[in-house]
C-alpha cells in the first residue's frame, strides 16, 4: 500500500508540541495511537449493516502505526505469524506467500507488513474518530506531565506572572523550577488579596493549592494568595531559626477577605521555642520589625499579629487576643472548650476586634470558644448558672449521640447475623460450588444478546447519518408501560 499523506505534518507536531507545552515524542505517540484507532473505526465500518462486528477488543493488538515525518505521512503496519494453513489474515500469513519473496521464511516467525488503507476510503467516521482520540491523548498526557510535575513539589509555594483575566479569575503562569517550560494556572476571585493589584506581567508569590480536571478545559493548576501556607512559607523564608528548628510555627488563623470591606485581612500566628534561651516572637519580628516587614510587604500590608504558644490553656487563650490586654480566663468548660475572657472596659472593644475579627481569630487559633466578658460588669455566680445549663445540654447531646450509635451498632450486628442465617437456609447462586463456570456461560449468553443489540446501534447510526429519522418501538413500547404502571398505582 502507499504511504498516506499528511501535508505539515512536522509542523502540525511542532504547533502542538509548543501548544500544549509537550515534548515532541509524546505528541508523535499520541497521533500514531490516534491513527490507529482511527484505522481500527475504518475496519469496524466496512461491515456496518452487513454482518455483525467480527472484531473482538484487542482483535488490533498487532498492528501499529508508523509516521514518517521526511515525506510526511503514515502507514498501518501488521505483524502477522507464519503458519502452514491461514486462519485470520489479519493475525497470519501462509507459509507459501512469504517463501515467494523469502526463501528461507519458516513457520512460526513473524513478518511486518503495510496494510495502509487508501486516503479515501478512511471515511469521515474513522477521520472523526481520529480527532477525538488525538484530543483525548493530548489531554491526558498533559495532565499526567503537569500532575508529576507540580504534585510531589517539596516546595509548594511559587513565582507566578499575571498573563490575563477571564471573569473574576486571574491567570497566571508559572514553573516548577528553572529549565521548565511555564504553565497556566487559575487564581480564583475568593483566593485574591484586596490590596493586590494584578496588573499585567506582574509577579507574586502563591500558594499551589492543588491540581484538578476541569471540564472542556483539561487539567488546571489553582493557586491562591490567601492561603495561610503562603505565611508559613514566607515566615520559614525570613527567619533563620524556623529553617534551624529551633523555632515551630504551632497554629496559624487568617481572614484574608473579610466579610466587610470595612475590616483589613488579618493574621495570627503562635510560635512556640524548643530552646529557652531563643525568644520564638522576637525572632519572628527581627530587630526593628524588619523580618515581619518584610512578610507583611510580600502580603500588601495585611496585619500580622505574632503570639507565643502556651501549653496553658489559660496563657494561649490570653495571647491569642493579642494586642488587647486581658485581665482573666476562666476555662468554664474545659472539656468543651469554652472560655470566658475578662478584660478592661477601656479593653473591651480591642479584644473583639472590628466586627468581631480578633475573638474570631483568636478562636480559630486555638479551637476554643471565646466569650469576652466585661470584668467591670461580670458575675460570677450567674456565668456559673449559666456555664452549668449549657455543660449540661452539652453532655445530654453527647449521651444521646452515643446511646444512638449505640443502638446502630446493635443493629448493623443483629441485620448480620440474620443475614449469615437466612444465607444458611437459602443459599445464594455464588455460595454454591460451580457458580464460576455458570456465571461464564451466563456471561456469554449475555455477549451474545449484545451483540444484534450493537448491530442494531450501528444500523441506526448510519441511518442517522444518511438523514433518516427513525423511531423503534422497543424504546417506545418500555415507556407506555412505565406510564401505565404509574397510573395504576395512582388510582390504588
Amino acid at each position: 500500500m502507499a504511504l498516506v499523506l499528511l501535508p505539515g505534518l512536522q509542523n502540525l507536531i511542532e504547533d502542538i508540541s509548543e501548544e500544549k507545552k509537550l515534548p515532541t515524542q509524546v505528541v508523535e505517540a499520541a497521533l500514531r495511537e490516534a491513527l490507529l484507532k482511527g484505522y481500527e473505526r475504518y475496519r469496524r465500518t466496512l461491515y456496518l449493516g452487513i454482518s455483525e462486528d467480527p472484531f473482538e477488543e484487542d482483535y488490533f493488538s498487532n498492528f501499529d502505526v508508523a509516521l514518517d515525518l521526511d515525506e510526511e505521512g503514515y502507514r498501518v503496519l501488521a505483524s502477522k505469524i507464519i503458519v502452514e494453513e491461514v486462519e485470520s489474515e489479519d493475525h497470519q500469513i501462509a507459509l507459501a506467500e512469504v517463501q515467494q519473496v523469502a526463501e528461507d521464511a519458516q513457520v512460526g516467525d513473524t513478518v511486518v507488513l503495510d496494510v495502509t488503507p487508501e486516503k479515501d476510503d478512511f471515511g469521515r467516521m474513522a477521520a472523526a474518530t481520529t480527532k477525538q482520540v488525538l484530543a483525548q491523548k493530548l489531554r491526558d498526557q498533559q495532565r499526567r506531565m503537569i500532575q508529576e510535575e507540580f504534585a510531589d513539589l517539596e516546595d509548594p509555594v511559587l513565582t507566578a506572572r499575571v498573563i490575563r483575566f477571564e471573569r473574576q479569575s486571574v491567570i497566571m503562569a508559572v514553573s516548577s523550577g528553572l529549565g521548565r517550560p511555564e504553565v497556566e494556572a487559575e487564581l480564583p476571585r475568593r483566593d485574591q488579596l484586596p490590596n493586590d493589584n494584578y496588573r499585567a506581567n506582574a509577579t507574586f508569590k502563591v500558594f499551589l493549592k492543588e491540581v484538578s480536571e476541569v471540564p472542556r478545559r483539561g487539567p488546571q493548576l489553582f493557586v491562591s494568595r490567601a492561603n495561610a501556607g503562603l505565611v508559613v512559607y514566607l515566615f520559614e523564608n525570613e527567619v533563620p531559626e524556623i529553617q534551624e528548628g529551633s523555632v515551630r510555627i504551632v497554629a496559624v488563623a487568617r481572614e484574608a477577605n473579610p466579610p466587610s470591606r470595612a475590616v483589613g485581612p488579618r493574621t495570627k500566628v503562635a510560635v512556640d521555642s524548643v530552646e529557652r534561651e531563643v525568644d520564638p516572637v522576637g525572632a519572628c519580628i527581627g530587630a526593628r520589625g524588619s523580618r515581619i516587614q518584610q512578610v507583611v510587604n510580600e502580603l500588601r500590608g495585611e496585619k500580622i499579629d505574632v503570639i507565643r504558644w502556651s501549653p496553658d490553656p489559660g496563657q494561649y487563650l490570653a495571647n491569642s487576643l493579642s494586642p488587647a490586654r486581658v485581665e482573666m480566663v476562666r476555662l468554664v468548660d474545659p472539656e468543651g472548650q469554652h472560655a470566658h475572657v475578662l478584660v478592661p472596659p477601656d479593653q473591651l472593644s480591642l479584644a473583639i476586634g472590628r466586627e468581631g475579627q480578633n475573638v474570631r481569630l483568636a478562636a480559630r487559633l486555638t479551637g476554643w470558644k471565646i466569650d469576652i466578658k466585661n470584668a467591670a460588669d461580670y458575675d460570677q455566680v450567674s456565668e456559673d448558672a449559666r456555664a452549668a445549663e449549657l455543660i449540661a445540654l452539652r453532655e445530654e447531646d453527647e449521651r444521646q449521640q452515643a446511646e444512638a450509635e449505640a443502638r446502630l451498632a446493635v443493629e448493623q450486628a443483629a441485620r448480620a447475623e440474620e443475614d449469615a442465617r437466612l444465607r444458611e437456609l437459602y443459599p445464594l447462586p455464588e455460595d454454591e460450588e460451580g457458580y464460576d463456570s455458570y456465571a461464564e456461560d451466563g456471561e456469554a449468553e449475555a455477549d451474545d444478546e449484545a451483540e444484534p443489540a450493537a448491530e442494531i446501534e450501528a444500523v441506526t447510526e448510519v441511518e442517522s447519518e444518511a438523514g433518516a429519522e427513525t423511531v423503534t418501538t422497543e424504546e417506545t413500547e418500555p415507556a407506555a408501560a412505565e406510564q401505565e404502571d404509574e397510573a395504576a398505582a395512582e388510582l390504588r
